[in-house]
């Protein structure tokens, strides 16, 4: 039997092919030619049309309304057919022979198409891969069955080849998987969405000039010192071709830094006519907190503050020394730093950062000054203490050995945490390393350990101290504000009265310098 219409695809054949060039399927011969291999399962409608034409059929020709047998399978009936899951359909066996007389050269009435155009038709491609997925898994060197033609094979690999686009849908993407990098990640994205970028800080020379907003130059001299955030040099105000000496620091740092929340702070609360005001309502001769005397920006990159020079940070001393600080220098600098406290309270700030690196002490050892207000906060805008809220802030910001339980939190500072700290410092300076030093790399286990010890003050101080007598004066100090309530205002004058009772009873006083040489 000859058949010049591929059953499959529809493509026109010629006389002797035994597969289709296009499809590459084999085709039936006259022996293994059945009806439900013609014509598969399809809905109701269907059916019913292809008996109407088949009725129609005679023993030698065709119906005049049919000039070719519905051998083409459609789209969806021929995936049925290949899972299995289509039915047999009687029909009458004149098909066959219609299908042996039918003339080379009819064609269809209705519009036909090409193999080209079926086979980039993304719905055949769509029905060859889920074929393609049913069918067993083989290597790609399993040669082709005996009953199957080389040249077909070769001419269907010669065209998947030849065609870029039918390669791309019918092969699965090879694209490797891109791992998700740090700063695509959800954890990463906070973490960049609550880091600022700063700009790297550039030295600068010695003997350049900046202008401050009030159009007054600073003359830079010797570098100071200098952190990942800030340098320090030494200036001198010139005026009219001529420099006074080096009686202040010029602090440089990025201009969109906590550099700016030092300054707010400054011009907020630290006026020098405010703290003048307080010396007298207080009948105090000395409160050492620094008065900005200028700022200004800086290749518009960097912002810079005017202070005074305030000395040596008790920090740098300590380690020169290589000794702890006695307990006459301690009580004198605890009452120092507790008279500027009070004072920042009052006026709706917290510290929230006290440590030796921002306690400076004067060349004369007289005067004690508490700077490094770049975590300065207001705790208390129009009179109101703002609410605890764990998380409300970026946690562990400040010295993770001497920040408070509320500030490991996230909570926001407070009073009673400027004190805490204060009691943290006094422990440190006097007795060595605290029961958290060791763990100061990670934040988590020193906050469970101040937490642990926030209601256990004499544990604490017996780890500190060991066989050493525990002064009395910072254990009072430290039973008062281990227990302040995070909303509740400090007693300062009973505070400060216990560390003056203890001190004149060794016989010394404020107005005397530091010892700092035991």
């Amino acid at each position: 039997m000859i058949l010049h219409f591929c059953p499959q695809c529809g493509c026109k054949l010629q006389a002797g092919f035994k597969f289709c060039p296009s499809c590459g399927e084999k085709l039936p011969c006259e022996a293994n030619l059945t009806v439900p291999d013609l014509v598969p399962a399809a809905d109701d409608d269907a059916q019913q049309h292809s008996a109407a034409q088949l009725t129609d059929v005679s023993d030698g020709a065709l119906s005049p309304g049919l000039s070719r047998p519905p051998l083409q399978r459609t789209r969806q009936t021929t995936s049925r057919a290949r899972r299995g899951q289509t039915a047999s359909i009687s029909a009458p066996a004149v098909l066959v022979a219609a299908c042996a007389d039918l003339p080379a050269t009819s064609q269809s009435p209705g519009p036909r198409l090409s193999p080209r155009k079926c086979q980039s038709s993304p719905k055949v491609k769509q029905e060859k891969d889920n074929d393609k997925s049913l069918a067993p898994v083989t290597g790609s060197s399993t040669p082709p069955p005996a009953d199957q033609s080389p040249q077909v094979v070769l001419s269907a690999r010669k065209r998947k080849q030849a065609s870029p686009v039918l390669k791309q849908e019918e092969e699965p993407c090879s694209v490797p998987m891109l791992s998700a990098s740090p700063r695509s990640s959800p954890a990463a994205r906070g973490r960049t969405k609550r880091t600022k970028s700063v700009c790297p800080l550039e030295p600068l020379q010695d003997g350049q000039q900046l202008s401050d907003t009030s159009g007054r130059n600073w003359r830079v001299k010797e570098l100071l010192g200098q952190s990942e955030v800030e340098l320090l040099y030494a200036a001198q105000l010139v005026t009219s071709g001529t420099s006074t000496s080096c009686k202040h620091v010029l602090k440089l740092a990025p201009k969109d830094g906590k550099i700016f929340n030092e300054q707010n702070f400054l011009q907020r609360a630290a006026k020098s006519a405010s703290v003048e005001k307080w010396k007298k309502l207080k009948k105090q001769d000395f409160l050492g907190i620094p008065a900005c005397d200028g700022f200004g920006l800086h290749s518009d990159m960097y912002r810079f503050l005017i202070l005074p020079n305030m000395g040596r940070t008790l920090q740098s001393i300590m380690e020169s020394k290589g000794v702890l600080l006695s307990q006459k220098a301690m009580l004198q600098i605890t009452c120092r730093v507790l008279d500027v406290l009070e004072y920042i309270h009052e006026n709706e700030y917290v510290h929230a950062d006290i440590n030796a690196e921002n306690i400076y002490i004067t060349p004369t050892n007289v005067q004690v000054y508490l700077a490094g207000y770049y975590h300065a906060f207001r705790y208390c805008p129009g009179g109101k203490h703002v609410e605890y809220r764990e998380g409300s802030r970026t946690p562990h910001e400040g010295a993770v050995e001497f920040i408070s339980v509320d500030l490991h939190k996230g909570a926001g500072p407070s009073r009673r945490g400027d004190l805490q700290t204060l009691g943290y410092c006094v422990l440190r300076w006097l007795a060595g390393p605290l029961p958290w030093t060791a763990l100061t790399d990670s934040p988590t286990k020193v906050a469970a350990e101040k937490e642990r010890y926030l209601s256990d003050v004499k544990g604490l101080l017996s780890h500190c101290f060991t066989k050493r007598t525990v002064p009395g004066v910072v254990q009072v100090y430290l039973t008062q504000v281990m227990s302040l309530q995070y909303t509740e205002c400090p007693d300062y004058q009973q505070l400060r009265g216990g560390l003056h009772e203890a001190l004149l009873k060794m016989g010394a006083s404020l107005e005397q310098p530091l010892n700092l040489q035991v």
